[in-house]
């Protein structure tokens, strides 16, 4: 065999490892429910949780525990399932993320922890509300464009 052969033959052999490892860690979305559902089976696989932070009459988010001076590393709050509507707690061993309580979608990576009756997450990702949301363009004389909250 050529070197160039054995050289092909060695970078498919690497891009089919990529491809089986990559398709074995992706995790699935699920609501709360399928998610416990999962870990009574015994399931350990992380899933994709999407939801919102329940808020109160003034549009605070309410549930947010966060005591960096007890323990910095460990965040909890209470989310509501996109899907089935109901109301679960998350606890996430990091810091509080930048931005938590103006997030307008809350996607938390993670499994259900039974013992503890809890989503424990790995990972959280936030959607922010858009800065461009809530205005109107406005174009003067000149050409230029401004933004009027």
């Amino acid at each position: 065999m050529k070197k160039t052969h054995i050289i092909a033959l060695g970078v498919i052999a690497i891009a089919v490892a990529m491809i089986i490892t990559t398709i074995g860690d992706a995790s699935t979305y699920l609501s709360y429910s399928e998610a416990k559902k999962l870990a009574e089976e015994g399931n350990t696989k992380s899933v994709h949780v999407t939801g919102e932070l329940p808020r109160d009459a003034n549009g605070e988010p309410v549930g947010i525990k966060y005591e960096p001076s007890i323990n910095p590393n460990r965040f909890e709050f209470l989310m509501v399932d996109s899907v089935s509507n109901r109301q679960f707690r998350v606890v996430h061993n990091q810091p509080k993320p930048q931005d938590m309580e103006r997030s307008e979608k809350v996607v938390v990576v993670g499994k259900v922890n039974l013992e503890g009756n809890y989503f424990e997450a790995d990972k959280i990702l936030l959607k922010c509300p858009s800065k461009y949301n809530n205005g109107d363009l406005k174009v003067d004389e000149q050409g230029y464009v401004s933004y009027n909250k």
